[in-house]
């Protein structure tokens, strides 16, 4: 037997002026997604923005239906509009944003194993990392890979 470590570097800023200045507007933007959130079952709105290679932001929220499961993640409605209207584009980071009750939520709202699935698989096909930033109401936590997120991720069964 071996023992072996998993470290995980990340850092967490104080408030969106504390960002790096390429990810204010894609955080900003994240907020504002939430607005497009349909959440009347959970009251769990959440947003999510992707920057894109050519510069290029796109948004999107969570999709809430009375026939669970059938809703969607605010990071899956993000990255699949996002592939399927420019496929040709890559993903450079995602930032993820969640509100209840008007405001932002205390603790960071990770993303689902669902989700971590599908930002890694479109971090794979682009052939390099995804930032990933994720807020809260007091900070904001970046990482600079899905990788990060989701470490054993799953890659397809050998023959």
């Amino acid at each position: 037997m071996e023992n072996k470590r998993l470290i995980i570097e990340y850092r967490e800023y104080s408030s969106e002026e504390e960002l790096p200045n390429e990810y204010k507007e894609l955080y900003a933007k994240a907020i504002e997604a939430t607005k497009g959130s349909y959440a009347p079952y959970s009251n769990f709105h959440v947003g999510a923005a992707l920057l894109l290679d050519s510069g290029e932001i796109l948004t999107g929220a969570n999709q809430e239906n009375i026939a669970y499961p059938s809703g969607l993640c605010a990071e899956r409605v993000a990255l699949f509009g996002a592939h399927a209207n420019r496929p040709e584009r890559s993903v450079e980071a995602i930032a993820i944003v969640a509100e209840t009750g008007g405001s932002i939520t205390e603790r960071y709202a990770f993303p689902c194993g669902a989700c971590r699935q599908v930002m890694i698989e479109s971090q794979q096909r682009a052939g390099k990392n995804i930032k990933v930033l994720i807020g809260s109401r007091s900070k904001i936590l970046m990482v600079d890979s899905v990788t990060d997120l989701l470490p054993f991720v799953f890659d397809g069964l050998e023959a």
